[in-house]
Formats: structure tokens, sequence, C-alpha cells
């Protein structure tokens, strides 16, 4: 369905190498053992605590970027550091210094070190590509072709590092050049390139050796959305209103408008896709009173999630397992490798991060998920770095591994329920608000 699924066969073979890489000075601290007696609100701040770790300890030493994943996979060693997940999770940094666990000056010339280092790094007009040698700043393909820009996992660091600017907002020379820096890189990224000569519609791919032969343009309804927003807000190489109502908004995917167990879905595939579509582009960028001419976007992600959660209480395959307490279907690893899990797509395989990053829209039946994975699978699925990716109990199968853009979502949006802190800094950016008039939306942060 869409192109972080098709490298499923690279997947193995994958073996551990998180113990032996995660040994930082001024780590956070972790605890293996299982508290069932733990509050709601400590086990919260645990797991983001603790998932946290993901994006500090086991960062990559030399660039601070994210890691793709904690086991080592795809034949390269583990250098693999990947670009959406690291927005992912410089956004969930933010909340570690706002909550007191890094220091504030701490984080800041980490994300100073990141934001040089990028700098210096491959990019093609402007934007980054999916993974890079962590070491060397070179590009590490995904595929055979897609070896040069990645707008969609750019966009996800855009996000994170738009939120990093907004946070770090002191009259320090520390904090005024990890500002002027991002400052530096966003205005390099030449978003309308991407419109494969003027077209209207993004595309998500192009490389210096390959052109625009993965052909991949970008289309509603999924996890893109965000990377229209920026493109919108970009000053210096914006695209038009146009790219977004000709382009993204035009599909036989776009529109949906049915109901699904008594909820209805204004936008995307049938029973709503992975829930992955509701977390990325809304890390960020503020459900709250979003409209425009085509949905309202907390009833559309609400919705979703719920479907999604209905589902799995609905059980039509008799999976072991679920129900109220154990749901969310997302992509991520699984016995077979990896897959895009959805209702339309379920092979019994529940991925934390779907039930864990829904907390601001169904902030009780996350808590039972929460409570269950911690609970009662916490032996099984409960690490120094938080939850394992995903776990299939029909099949007695548990991961070990963790993922990037799974981990750092938890993290983000139990912060988004809690205090609205992501959403906050990324609204206030002023190119956002500009870019999001300009595409037709409302806002609950429009002053």
């Amino acid at each position: 369905m869409f192109k972080r699924y098709i490298f499923v066969l690279l997947l193995l073979p994958v073996f551990s190498f998180a113990q032996k890489t995660a040994n930082k000075s001024g780590g956070i601290p972790y605890t293996l053992k299982i508290d069932k007696q733990i509050s709601d609100s400590a086990l919260v701040d645990l797991v983001q605590k603790q998932t946290l770790r993901y994006f500090w300890d086991f960062a990559h030493p030399v660039s601070g970027m994210a890691r793709e994943r904690s086991n080592q996979s795809f034949s390269y060693g583990q250098e693999v550091v990947t670009t959406g997940g690291t927005g992912f999770g410089v956004m969930a940094i933010v909340v570690g210094v706002n909550r007191g666990w890094i220091g504030r000056d701490t984080a800041a010339r980490f994300l100073l070190k990141m934001v040089k280092w990028l700098s210096k790094a491959d990019s093609y007009h402007g934007v980054f590509p999916h993974w890079y040698d962590g070491a060397t700043g070179k590009t590490i393909p995904f595929s055979r072709k897609d070896d040069g820009a990645d707008l969609v996992e750019s966009s996800f660091l855009w996000e994170g590092l738009l939120c990093v600017r907004q946070y770090f907002d002191k009259d320090l020379p520390l904090e005024r050049e990890l500002r002027g820096r991002i400052n530096g890189l966003w205005n390099e990224v030449e978003w309308d390139w991407f419109t494969r000569d003027g077209q209207e519609v993004l595309y998500w791919h192009w490389s210096p050796n390959n052109g625009w032969a993965m052909n991949f343009p970008l289309r509603g309804f999924n996890e893109c959305l965000i990377t229209y927003v920026l493109a919108a807000s970009a000053e210096r190489y914006p695209v038009s209103r146009r790219v977004y109502d000709r382009g993204w908004a035009q599909s036989n995917f776009f529109k949906n408008g049915k109901t699904f167990y008594n909820y209805t879905l204004p936008l995307g595939f049938d029973y709503g896709g992975p829930l992955f579509f509701s977390h990325y582009s809304f890390l960020g960028l503020s459900p709250k009173g979003l409209k425009d001419q085509y949905a309202d976007y907390w009833m559309q992600n609400q919705h979703h999630t719920l479907i999604n959660y209905s589902y799995c209480v609905d059980n039509p395959k008799a999976f072991k397992g679920y129900g109220e307490h154990c749901w969310g279907l997302t992509a991520s690893d699984d016995p077979g490798g990896y897959d895009a899990h959805q209702p339309a797509n379920d092979n019994g395989t529940i991925t934390p991060t779907a039930a864990l990053s829904a907390f601001p829209y169904t902030p009780q039946q996350s808590m039972k998920a929460l409570r269950y994975f911690y609970g009662t699978l916490g032996d099984k699925i409960w690490t120094e770095y938080g939850f394992t990716d995903a776990f299939n109990e029909t099949k007695n199968w548990y991961a070990k591994s963790h993922l990037a853009i799974d981990q750092g979502p938890i993290v983000v949006m139990i912060e988004n329920y809690r205090t609205g802190l992501l959403w906050n800094l990324f609204m206030s950016c002023p190119e956002v608000q500009s870019g999001l008039k300009k595409l037709g939306f409302t806002n609950a942060y429009q002053k």
C-alpha cells in the first residue's frame, strides 16, 4: 500500500545489538521490575520516561540521530539511522526536558550537535533521505532506486525540529544558535521542486541517480498530510493550494463517508487503515478544531481509532487476546516480518504504539490497553526502552525489537493527551498558521 511496507523481505535476519550500544553517560534510569500496584499517573510517567531512553541513551553516538531499530537488519550493520524516526525522537526529547528527565542545556547541546551534523550530511534540494549512515552522513538506500530525497520522512523530521525551535526560545547563545541553524536548514527545503516540473501534486522521492523513477505522487488520505501542510507553510519554496486540492485531495480512497461499527469515517480506506495514519502527521499538527472543506480532523482521527478498537473487541477472526484490554492494529514487525496491520489486513498481531499513541482520542480505552501490556504481558514485552514493537498471542510470538517510528509517537501522543505540549509548540509556528490558512484550514490555535 505505501512504500514503508515494500521492504518486508529485507527484515531478516536480525539480531539484537541494543545491549552493546546503549551505554551513555548521563542516561535515564530504568526498571524492568513490573509493579502491578502502580497508579495510572505513575505508570504513564514510567512508560514515557523509559520509552524516551530509545532516543536518548540509544541515540547514535556520532550524529545523535535515532537508530532505525534496536536489532540489526538490512545487512547494513548498526549504523542505520532514520530521518522520520528522529523527528519523532526530538519531540520525545522535548517532553523529557519539560518533565525534568533531561537537563535543558544538556538537551540543547545534544540537539545542536545533531543539527550541525545534518547541515553536513547528504541532502537533495534541501530534503533528507530516508536513511543515513549515522557516522558518516552518507545516504543509505531504502531500496534500489530510493537512494535520494524522501519528502515524507523529511516532513516528519521537520515536524519535530520546528517544535524544538519553538521550545528552545531563551535569549541564550546556545539556544539562539540552535534556532538559527534549524531556520537555516528549514529555508533550504525546495518543496516546490517536488511537484515534478510544476505538476499539481507532490512527489515522495527524487534521486540524483534515478530522478523521478520511484514515481510516487502523494495522494490522500494517509500519513502524509503533514507534508502538504509544511510545503504550503514554506516561505522560500512553497507550494500553492491547488497542489493540495488537486493533488492530495484527489484519489479514489480520499473521501469515505461510510459507517463502520456505528462510527462515520470522513476520509480514507474502509475501516480507516493502520492507526499510524492518525498519529504521524498529528504529533505536532493538532487536530483540535482542525477543519477544512474535506473533514473535521478530530472526528476523523477519533472515529478511525474507535473503529480500530471496536474491530478488536468484535474480534471476527477469534484471535487470542483481542478485546477491550488488548487492541491496536498498525504497521509493525510481526511473526512473518513486517506488515501494515489493520482491520482489513489482520493476522493477530497487536502493536502497543497503536493503542498508546491514541491516548488523546480514546483515553479510557488506551489506559486499559496500557494496563494489559504492562501488567499482564510485561514479563514478555517490557524492556529498558519501553514496550517491544508487537506481539501475537495466537502464535505465541513476542517481538524483541523496537522501531523508532513506533517508540516516538508513544511518548509524544501521551504528552499531547496530558498537556498538549507538542501541539502547542507546533501550532505556535507562524509559518504553519500561514500555511494552514492558505490551504483553507481553521484550527483552535488561530489568533
